[in-house]
């Protein structure tokens, strides 16, 4: 639960694809937030979160609605976002698609399961700024938690959009792990892409080549 840990004591907080609605049943229960609001778009989840309510007798604290991404808010209905569990082009999508209610945010939280540079991306080009970031290891995979406030912020070089900038500058556990990830998901790309000769002088095949390069001299500076 190292999303909970960012979340503000007393903040109005929606969890967006809560699944089992465990972080908004957790947040309450630690009585870190009074109510939540917790979306989900799939049947079965939503109907395993709404059971979960039932059984700790939360259905009046944490409204549970069926919907897709930030549809189910209205603006300053909540002051954060909380969004975990999704790729980084889904949540940078679910962001760009309702931006008032985007907008109307004070804090957004999240814990993508690959593609984070792309959310990054489309922070710094969104007026929202990183406020901090973390690295969590469970059950052997290794996940990033992002999270943003609005302002303005420049990320100094490219490959920082990748590490994350605050990963890099506090120098996080499992730092030297999350760039040998970062490192291998682009060699694996290349090598995919190795048979094809139109390929090899693609802009992508050029992108992953240097991004290598820009991680390796980011490794020999550990």
């Amino acid at each position: 639960m190292k999303v909970a840990s960012f979340v503000p004591k007393s903040a109005r907080v929606a969890d967006i694809g809560t699944d089992h609605a465990y972080l908004p049943i957790y947040l309450v229960s630690e009585e870190i937030i009074a109510s939540a609001v917790a979306g989900e778009v799939n049947k079965g989840p939503y109907q395993a979160a709404e059971e979960a309510l039932k059984q700790h007798g939360y259905a009046d604290r944490i409204s549970l609605r069926m919907g897709n991404g930030l549809e189910i808010l209205s603006p300053y209905e909540v002051d954060v976002v909380t969004i975990a569990g999704m790729g980084g082009a889904t949540i940078a999508d679910i962001l760009a698609r309702f931006p008032e209610v985007t907008a109307s945010l004070s804090k957004i939280i999240m814990q993508p399961m690959n593609a984070a540079a792309l959310i990054r991306q489309w922070l710094l080009a969104n007026h929202w700024m990183i406020a901090d970031e973390a690295l969590v290891k469970e059950d052997g995979r290794l996940y990033e938690i992002i999270t943003a406030v609005q302002g303005e912020q420049v990320i100094p070089e490219q490959i920082l959009y990748d590490i994350g900038p605050i990963i890099w500058s506090k120098r996080l556990p499992f730092l030297a792990e999350h760039l040998q990830n970062l490192m291998d998901q682009s060699k694996r790309v290349l090598s995919e892409m190795d048979a094809s000769p139109s390929a090899r002088v693609s802009p992508k095949y050029s992108y992953h080549t240097q991004k290598i390069k820009d991680l390796e001299l980011k490794i020999s500076c550990l």
